[in-house]
């Protein structure tokens, strides 16, 4: 009895199968690779950018802004001292008064010094800083007006604040202000005793 013949290719086909499979399988492993090499960046990148950050914060820019703030709180002193009128000479006038900022040496002059006010009309967006001079020949004038210090200070705040923007830009709105300063302190205070008034300071904002 004949025995059939054998096939020779299926393990032929069998190894072929199994070479293309492994072959298929090959790049599978790098392509695992490769995505989990390029999402371990942006993992890094959005672990460390909140630290990072921090970092940079508490010890770069916070020491800087300190350093800054001390700086201009101490220029602020500065300016704050120079601007105060230095004291009358003991050996000038003895019997003069010491502590009041706003009364120069002359016993016949008294200034006014950074009296701010909102100006009429202007809900309170814009306002006049001004600093002056009162004087006048009553050798008494400085010593009146420390006296009456409270009174003179509310007529000039009330005249002040009842001005305008039109009226300080109008031509000689300085000497109308002047005018009706010494008028009230005069009324105010019963008899002639300012006479000028020397504006040093007077700024509209």
């Amino acid at each position: 009895m004949a025995t059939p013949p054998k096939n020779e290719s299926a393990p032929a086909a069998a190894g072929a199968t199994a070479a293309a499979a492994a072959a298929a399988a090959a790049p599978a492993a790098p392509a695992g690779k490769s995505m989990l090499g390029t999402l371990l960046p942006v993992v890094l990148v959005v672990v460390l950018a909140p630290v990072v950050s921090w970092v940079v914060m508490q010890f770069v820019m916070l020491p800087q802004l300190e350093k800054k703030l001390a700086a201009a709180g101490s220029g602020a002193v500065v300016a704050s001292n120079s601007s105060a009128p230095a004291p009358a000479p003991a050996a000038e006038k003895g019997k003069g008064k010491k502590g009041e900022a706003t009364a120069p040496s002359a016993p016949n002059a008294y200034q006014f010094e950074n009296v701010i006010v909102n100006l009429s009309g202007t809900m309170g967006t814009r306002y006049l800083k001004t600093t002056f001079l009162v004087t006048g020949s009553d050798q008494k004038l400085n010593e009146t007006f420390v006296l009456n210090k409270a009174q003179l200070v509310d007529i000039t705040l009330n005249i002040l604040s009842s001005l305008t923007l039109a009226d300080t830009e109008e031509a000689g709105a300085k000497n109308i202000i002047r005018e009706k300063l010494v008028n009230a302190y005069n009324q105010a205070l019963g008899r002639k005793v300012a006479e000028q008034i020397y504006f040093s300071d007077f700024v509209v904002q």
